[in-house]
């Protein structure tokens, strides 16, 4: 539980809460977790209302159960109710602007903890009755002691490369870093880098640094060739090496580490084989090259086919490996 979540519990003066943040980052556990050091198992039934996403949260529960709950006050026990609106980021306008007023109404006897993963979808209104905390994605130093926790429980066999390839896939996500571990394990036993990447559909590392090769170092149809190939036999989208590609032009070239980047100054007579070095693009180049490849996301986004897409994607590497070379 959060520090000042603590203080407000053993001071009992916990005011209306307000939890946001991405997905898997702990909100839920929290009011949760804070629940159970209010309440004493028993009483949980009576004391706490917990309303999901998936359950109905319209004006009439607003008016009707909600209302209820809120207004009747507790004999034997002194202290607040707890109201929990998980996802309440779901409710509709109308449904918030009835809550204002039961919060308002019943501040005296009941607690509301409203939960959500957008901001902007709760109504100002109930914002500024709420004390705001957010969460933000779980950083490798929080998640990587939980996941080892798990995985020495489990007895799972996980390398080294296979826990940063847990960290780096989940973005921040507990929950999702855990479905990872767990898929992983069930399909191939062991946790590797390469079974977690196979496992979630993501392209390895490995295969981006070969498409890029082709694009700039092959001929149009022998990279095109080459990259439907790999696409098919691996199963991979478009968007995902397309995103991947794009991290690695946008922080420039070396980013794994590959033996030849940074190794070759392109000469003229290089036309057929660039070398990865290029990644390094001249500014001017590079600008021009993540517009292009801004575009195609888009219009993958929109649901275009993804074969000329791909075309296109090489057709820009290769103008910039051209222009390169002219430059050179």
């Amino acid at each position: 539980i959060p520090s000042p979540v603590q203080r407000f519990i053993s001071e009992d003066r916990l005011p209306h809460l307000l939890l946001y943040g991405p997905p898997g980052t702990g909100k839920t556990s929290t009011i949760l977790a804070c629940a159970r050091q209010l309440y004493r198992e028993r009483e949980f039934g009576s004391m706490v209302l917990e309303l999901n996403a998936s359950d109905d949260r319209g004006i009439d529960i607003v008016r009707g159960p909600i209302l209820s709950f809120a207004s009747t006050r507790t004999i034997f026990k002194k202290g607040f109710k707890l109201v929990i609106l998980d996802e309440a980021d779901a409710m509709t306008q109308d449904a918030q602007n009835a809550l204002r007023r039961v919060i308002e109404k019943f501040t005296e006897n009941t607690r509301f903890c409203l939960i959500c993963n957008y901001l902007s979808k709760i109504i100002p209104a109930l914002q500024s009755r709420c004390t705001r905390f957010r969460f933000g994605p779980l950083t490798p130093e929080l998640m990587v002691p939980r996941l080892q926790h798990v995985i020495q429980e489990e007895g799972v066999d996980v390398t080294e490369d296979g826990m940063k390839a847990l960290v780096t896939l989940s973005s921040g996500d507990m929950r999702r870093a855990l479905n990872i571990l767990q898929s992983t394990t069930m399909a191939f036993g062991k946790v590797t880098e390469e079974n977690v990447y196979t496992c979630t559909g993501h392209p390895l590392k490995s295969d981006i640094a070969n498409i890029l090769d082709w694009m700039l170092n092959q001929d149009f149809s022998t990279a095109y060739r080459k990259i439907m190939e790999l696409k098919t036999l691996k199963g991979l989208a478009l968007q995902d090496i397309l995103t991947e590609i794009h991290l690695f032009v946008h922080r420039g070239g070396g980013l794994w580490g590959c033996p030849w980047v940074g190794q070759h100054v392109p000469q003229p007579s290089d036309t057929h084989h660039l070398l990865l070095s290029t990644v390094d693009f001249p500014p001017s180049i590079r600008i021009q090259l993540l517009i292009k490849m801004a575009d195609i996301e888009y219009r993958l986004a929109a649901g275009t086919s993804e074969k000329i897409q791909l075309s296109s994607l090489i057709a820009a590497f290769q103008v910039t490996r051209d222009l390169i070379v002219a430059e050179a």
